[in-house]
């Protein structure tokens, strides 16, 4: 793997700060990704070289954002034990269609599906500001069984946007207040980044110094992040609102409008 130029090191700072915001936005959120990745290829990664590094950044980032919500007693872990299995098998097929693959029709597919999200979002307000998780009677039918392998294979392919996909996912079909998906969530991506970093780290997809560096502004804003939604009493707004301006913001990185 090519060591990136000299002349790239002065903007390492700016990495490690795009790594805070993107690790703040990650845990609240998602679509991080979008933030991470374009400036790992703008240091001089090739695409599928960024895509396994951002990995590294995503496993720390989720191990804080999970031990936050942990200590405030805000993750109800037994409601999501559920999807473990479909997103893990998800995501491991997912990492496998990333070797190589050229991302852009899957792009303007995520773009699309998140377009979609976005409409469902603002139509039903009320669900996300729900303070009280009440799942459905069918939340483990196999309707959501697939669904959340489909949202592991973009988990293990690109990552960007998965973290919203799981929100939309439990909050809308299954029940979940939003603050206990968004902890639900981080416990999610978690277990299933672990066996795509193996496959990506097999596959010599990882830039190990620059992964540290994204590791940790990641984790750091991970931390605060997490600080924030269990302990402010207007998480679920600020989330809503976030999601609503990421989603916009990701549909027009995707369709590189």
């Amino acid at each position: 793997m090519d060591v990136l130029a000299e002349s790239a090191y002065f903007l390492y700072p700016l990495a490690i700060g795009a790594a805070v915001l993107a690790g703040f936005i990650n845990t609240l959120a998602g679509s991080g990704s979008l933030i991470t990745l374009p400036m790992l290829i703008f240091l001089g990664l090739p695409p599928s070289v960024a895509n396994g590094t951002n990995r590294i950044g995503i496993l720390i980032q989720s191990i804080v954002g999970v031990m936050g919500f942990r200590k405030s007693g805000k993750l109800e872990w037994r409601d999501g034990e559920f999807f473990i299995l479909p997103t893990t098998l998800g995501a491991i097929a997912g990492a496998f269609i990333a070797i190589g693959l050229d991302a852009q029709k899957m792009n303007i597919a995520i773009a699309v599906v998140m377009a979609i999200m976005l409409v469902l979002i603002l139509l039903q307000p009320e669900k996300w500001l729900r303070e009280r998780t009440e799942l459905a009677s069918n939340y483990k039918g196999v309707g959501n069984f697939l669904i959340f392998f489909l949202i592991g294979i973009h988990g293990g392919f690109i990552q960007a946007g998965v973290g919203i996909l799981m929100l939309i996912a439990m909050v809308l079909r299954c029940g979940f207040a939003v603050v206990n998906a968004n902890a639900v969530k981080l416990v999610l991506v978690l277990i299933f980044t672990v066996p795509a970093v193996v496959i990506f780290v097999v596959y010599d997809q990882v830039h190990w110094p620059l992964a540290v560096i994204m590791a940790v502004g990641q984790g750091t804003g991970a931390w605060f992040a997490a600080h924030f939604a269990s302990n402010s009493r207007n998480a679920a707004i600020w989330t809503r609102r976030l999601l609503i301006t990421i989603i916009v913001l990701s549909i027009l990185k995707l369709l590189s409008l």
